[in-house]
This record gives structure tokens, C-alpha cells and sequence, in this order.
């Protein structure tokens, strides 16, 4: 028992303190991670470490002033080590600390619209946007940015915007403004799906509208943009002035105001000539518009306005209605004949230009897209320019 005794208080004394494999961290400093505790790190490796917490450890409830003085000396240390932290943040170097912070949002903020793309200068009304197209998908890209120098009568307004790709679009693609004023935002995304050799042959119609409160509708201008080749630079911030109604020019044998509305209830379309321009008038007995109501190939109602003084850009203001009704709206058409009589009452007038507004089995373009917005908005009128062609 003597010799088991012995044995045991000699082996005690041969038994050593294992050390651990962990390092002492200051606690002024960052806690370490390390990346690799293995035999087998390299130099190469780079070790980092997190950000502080600063948590501060309760010893009592009762403390001296010196104690509380000490304590506020280490938190100033703390947070004086903490804004070194944060100040040397993003420098990293091999076999040293690298405080694991916070990202600074800042740095990729992304600054505001009206800084990128202002607005050129100049009075014009201005649209900002983006074409590309994907052969891949065979979709147009159309990015509407904003618009810029909007009429001080539109500031107040909901300005909205509608997108067609002219000539066999049908269904028109619509965007809001975010906000009001001479600048307002859209950052809009929309989407043509079209064949890569329809794109050259094809136009972006974009029309801006102002819509009141109550509803009602200002035409602001338009961009027509033909996408032939400018499709070459994708992505490219465009700048493209509106065409008012003043600024469109006249085609080559005169343009005709038209308004359409339409009721469903009624099932009445109704139909005013307000004026024309540039007309190339022949003789001076005067002009006059003749309108008829067509469904396939069958005229169903030919209507005639009063005789006005032959000028140039007459003032006709003549309204008609037609019974129409709803189920035909995709079979209907209407065509407008400006004519002067001729002086010998047995010959037929003669006919200075013809203009054909309905559905996508008789229109294309402009006409197209006035036809479809009376639809649209039923009970609201829409007035539209157009330009006269010859008789076929």
C-alpha cells in the first residue's frame, strides 16, 4: 500500500499543463476567428476577424467612483478601438487581422434619375427612353425613363403614355407616371414580342396623354421612332422631342381633324369633323365632307356635311351619329371623302382625299390607334389628326 502511495504522488508531479491551442485576445480587441488550426496551414492563408460588440459585464450592483471611472475609461477605449476599426475598414493584408465590418451603402448607391439623364436644354417637351432587342427570344425591349420640360398646364395632371409597335400592333401597352411636375418618372419595362425580320419594317408609336382628375384627356404629343437601324447600340439612353399638333407637318394633300366616341349603352358612335388644313383645293365653290358607315362590304349609312367656304384650313365642326352596335365594333368602319362640288350638277364632285378610321381589317397606324382608343374609352371623346390619301 506504501509502494501504490508512493507511486501515485511521483506520477502527479510528472503531469504538465496542456496549453491551449486558442490565443489570448486583448479585450480592447476584436475576438479572432482563425481560419485553419490544423498542422498543415500554410502562410498563405489569410485569417480575419469579426467586429467588437462592445457588451459591457456587470460585477455588482455596487460600485465605488473610482471603479466607475475605470469602466468609462474602457468603454472611451472600446470606442475609440471601434472608429479605428471602422476607419481601416477594406485594407487587407497577408498574416494580419481583417476586421469583418459592415458593407457601406453608400459607395453603390445608385444616384437619382435626374442626374444621369437630364433633360437637354431647350423648351421642347422631351421623352427619355431605351430600345433593344433580343434575337435570341425575339423579344423589343422599350425602357421608358421620363420626360422632361412637361407644359406648365400638365404639372398638376396624371401624365400617362401608351406604346404600339406601328403598323400591326393592336393592343396598345400602357404606363404611368410616378409622379407630377415638369419632370415625371416612369422607370417602366415593357416588352414587344416580335420576329427579328418584322423590326426593320416596324415603328414605336409612343403618344403622351394628361389625364385630369375627373378623367379627362389632353393629348400632350407623340415620338414616332422608326427602329430600323437603331437597334445597333443597345441599351442607349434616347432623347426624342414630342410632335405636337401644331408641329406635325401637313401630308402631301391635307390633314383632317376627327373626333370618335362612342356609347355602348346607346349603341350610338358619334362622329365630328372639326377642321382641316393644307387642303389642295381645285375650285372655289367651297368643302364639304361626306361620311359613310361600312361593316365588311356592305354600306350601311352615308351622311354629308354642310358646304363651307373653300379654303385652305376650313372650319367644318359638323357632328353626325350612326346606330352601331356593339358586337360590330370589329366589323365597322368609317370613310371620310372631302369633296367639292363640281359646277355642273350632273357630274360628280370631285374628290381631293379619302381617309378610312377602324379595326385592324381596314386600318393601319394613327388610324388604327384611334379607333382602338374610342373603344378603349367608351363615352370619351378622341380627337386625332390625320393625313389624306388618294381614292385607290
Amino acid at each position: 500500500m506504501v509502494y501504490c502511495l508512493w507511486r501515485k504522488g511521483k506520477g502527479q508531479s510528472e503531469y504538465q499543463e496542456l496549453l491551449s491551442t486558442v490565443p489570448s485576445v486583448p479585450a480592447c480587441s476584436a475576438p479572432v476567428i482563425l481560419v485553419s488550426q490544423c498542422s498543415w496551414a500554410t502562410t498563405s492563408e489569410i485569417p480575419f476577424t469579426l467586429p467588437p460588440r462592445f457588451t459591457t459585464q456587470k460585477h455588482g450592483d455596487l460600485k465605488t467612483e473610482e471603479a466607475e471611472e475605470k469602466e468609462e475609461g474602457e468603454v472611451e477605449m472600446k470606442m475609440e478601438t471601434r472608429r479605428d476599426i471602422l476607419a481601416h475598414r477594406g485594407s487587407l493584408s497577408v498574416r494580419s487581422r481583417y476586421p469583418v465590418g459592415m458593407v457601406l451603402a453608400g459607395l453603390y448607391s445608385v444616384p437619382p434619375l435626374n442626374e444621369v439623364v437630364a433633360p437637354p436644354p431647350g423648351m421642347a417637351t422631351r421623352l427619355c427612353f431605351s430600345v433593344e432587342y433580343r434575337h435570341g427570344s425575339e423579344q423589343l425591349m422599350v425602357s421608358l425613363l421620363r420626360l422632361g420640360n412637361l407644359p406648365p398646364r400638365f404639372h398638376g395632371n396624371v401624365t400617362l403614355v401608351e406604346l404600339r409597335l406601328l403598323p400591326d400592333d393592336r393592343r396598345p401597352r400602357q404606363a404611368k407616371a410616378r409622379g407630377t411636375g415638369p419632370d415625371p418618372e416612369f422607370n417602366d419595362f415593357l416588352i414587344f414580342q416580335v420576329s427579328g425580320v418584322c423590326v426593320p419594317q416596324s415603328t414605336l408609336s409612343v403618344y403622351v396623354l394628361s389625364v385630369e382628375q375627373d378623367g379627362k384627356r389632353h393629348a400632350v404629343g407623340r415620338v414616332l421612332f422608326p427602329l430600323e437601324g437603331e437597334l445597333g447600340q443597345a441599351g442607349r439612353v434616347l432623347w426624342r422631342d414630342l410632335e405636337t399638333e401644331e408641329d406635325t407637318q401637313c401630308s402631301e394633300l391635307g390633314d383632317v381633324r376627327i373626333s370618335l366616341s362612342y356609347s355602348p349603352t346607346l349603341q350610338r358612335l358619334s362622329v365630328v369633323v372639326l377642321r382641316a388644313r393644307g387642303l389642295q383645293l381645285l375650285t372655289d365653290t367651297g368643302v364639304c365632307v361626306q361620311v359613310s358607315l361600312q361593316i365588311h362590304t356592305q354600306m350601311v349609312k352615308i351622311k354629308r356635311s354642310c358646304l363651307v367656304k373653300g379654303e385652305t384650313d376650313p372650319h367644318f365642326n359638323h357632328r353626325m351619329t350612326f346606330k352601331l352596335r356593339s358586337q360590330h365594333l370589329d366589323e365597322a368602319c368609317l370613310r371620310f371623302e372631302l369633296q367639292q362640288p363640281n359646277d355642273i350638277r350632273s357630274e360628280p364632285p370631285a374628290l381631293l382625299g379619302v381617309l378610312v378610321l377602324g379595326p385592324f381589317m381596314y386600318a393601319r397606324g394613327p388610324q388604327l390607334q384611334h379607333w382602338m382608343d374610342m373603344v378603349n374609352t367608351p363615352q370619351e371623346p378622341v380627337m386625332l389628326w390625320h393625313g389624306l390619301c388618294r381614292a385607290s
